[in-house]
């Protein structure tokens, strides 16, 4: 049995043209094949390293962090249901923010399997409460706002550690992409 976790991933075509809905669903789909993409053929050992010596962040963390920003956005904010968050270990950091224990001894496996079931929960989410985009809901980090700027918030998420997840991956074999 291959100790590989994430494995062959494709990422979709992504929409260039159409609805601002469409554009919007089809970036988010891509953003996260592309998070995947960064964590595909690597080992739980792989996904667990700390590669960037100034860096406490791993693959395995920013998978932990996107199902929480996963089901955060989506659940609570745009919903406004309670979200069902795994229960990994975490911590709060000297500027009070809460982030994920690196040693939580959740198998990287069942991490990714969470984070696979968040972005669906996510996709069932979005084709509920996407239909009034100008819809205003409360966020404790900028208060109220509007659905728009909630979904572009969510691909700015993806943006930063996709970007987190490029140095990591080449930092620990050497893989790059674009």
């Amino acid at each position: 049995m291959s100790d590989v976790v994430v494995h062959k991933i494709v990422r979709p075509e992504r929409t260039i043209s159409g609805s601002w809905l469409e554009v919007i669903a089809s970036n988010l789909d891509y953003h996260r094949a592309t998070f995947l993409w960064k964590c595909e053929g690597l080992s739980e050992a792989q996904l667990r390293q700390r590669p960037v010596r100034t860096s406490g962040l791993t693959l395995l963390g920013l998978m932990r962090h996107l199902q929480g920003v996963e089901r955060h956005w989506f659940q609570r904010t745009l919903a406004g249901t309670p979200p069902r968050f795994f229960p990994y270990r975490t911590y709060v950091t000297a500027a009070g923010d809460e982030w994920y224990d690196e040693s939580d001894p959740t198998p990287a496996r069942d991490v990714y399997e969470d984070y696979v079931e968040a972005c669906e929960e996510s996709r069932q989410v979005f084709a509920r409460v996407t239909d009034d985009t100008a819809r205003i809901v409360s966020s404790s980090e900028f208060g109220a706002t509007d659905v728009r700027f909630v979904l572009e918030h969510v691909i700015e998420e993806y943006a930063r550690h996709i970007g987190h997840a490029d140095l990591l991956r080449e930092a620990i074999d050497g893989a790059t992409g674009e």
